[in-house]
């Protein structure tokens, strides 16, 4: 829209013409409460620009990004915001790179068609958290994986968190499990902890849960104080730092630590991404990082 109100200019058909600049943000996860922040902290810096903004979810059809990247193209959109792994899109992106229309990565994933992509640290969290985990098993014990490598982004985080847990010889991961997200991830996450517990009865069999995200580690909370096993000292971590997850840090139980990422943070940053790429400024940095802070129970009340 920009571009025809200069078009019009230059051809002298107005001098007042004044078009607000068109964004179109696509995420098949709008159900989790992380995408729900950064679309809030995005929305908040689009309406202050007067930006006209169109945010799309394909209710976890990765797919359908694809298409909705082409409409977007195709109604010569100013920008695009992908929230999904950009190696899935790649014929969408392709398009918009075709047409000229800049595409920002929202905790997305690095690649030569993104402006640049908007994160949190994922090696630095999963880091903090699966040391965390070998610091309070001593070291040993078998520990269970949450994990999700259909997405960059979390993807990373069980690489590190394997490598970490790799490194303690007394350390056995026995079951890295995937669950299903459409719903967030809780439920599926509950099931399949149950089927674990239910495999392994022996008290300690099961020193700890290291989940990718929040959403796992809530389900396998739940089916571990459900089973009557909360007493066995299983200890559980997260990341994103969401509220479920700082009332269940708070409560003292299982669920110990989270990496607070700020949500709202990288859809602002995001947002000014945005701006400097439509503005036609060059952004260098094919990764801007937003800081992370781990979360216990000493500073989750802050």
């Amino acid at each position: 829209m920009k571009k025809l109100a200069l078009a019009m200019v230059a051809l002298g058909l107005t001098a007042s013409v004044s078009v607000a600049e068109t964004v179109t943000l696509i995420t098949p996860y709008l159900a989790q409460p992380g995408t729900q922040m950064y679309v809030q902290g995005f929305e908040a810096e689009a309406k202050a620009a007067g930006w006209d903004l169109n945010v799309i979810d394909t209710a976890g059809d990765v797919a359908a990004v694809i298409s909705r990247i082409e409409d977007a193209a195709n109604q010569n959109v100013d920008a695009i915001v992908i929230n999904v792994d950009p190696a899935q899109v790649a014929a969408g992106l392709q398009v918009a790179a075709d047409a000229g229309i800049p595409v920002i990565g929202m905790d997305s994933g690095t690649d030569p068609l993104l402006v640049t992509n908007v994160t949190s640290n994922g090696y630095g969290m999963a880091t903090e958290t699966s040391v965390y985990v070998a610091n309070r098993i001593a070291g040993q014990g078998n520990v269970v994986m949450f994990v999700f490598d259909a997405f960059p982004p979390v993807q990373i985080r069980g690489v590190i968190a394997d490598a970490i847990f790799g490194n303690y010889p007394d350390i056995e991961v026995i079951d890295r499990i995937t669950p299903d997200v459409q719903d967030g991830g809780i439920a599926d996450s509950r099931a399949k902890m149950e089927a674990l517990l239910a495999a392994n009865p022996e008290a300690g069999s099961i020193a700890a849960v290291w989940a990718a995200w929040d959403q796992p580690a809530l389900g396998a909370l739940q089916a571990i104080e459900d089973a009557g096993r909360a007493d066995e000292g299983i200890v559980i971590v997260g990341i994103d730092a969401n509220p479920q997850a700082r009332d269940a840090i708070a409560a003292g139980g299982g669920f110990e630590a989270s990496v607070a990422q700020d949500f709202i943070g990288i859809g602002s940053a995001t947002a000014a991404a945005v701006a400097r790429a439509m503005a036609g400024e060059e952004i260098k940095a094919s990764v801007t990082y937003v800081p992370t802070r781990l979360i216990t129970a000493a500073n989750v009340n802050e």
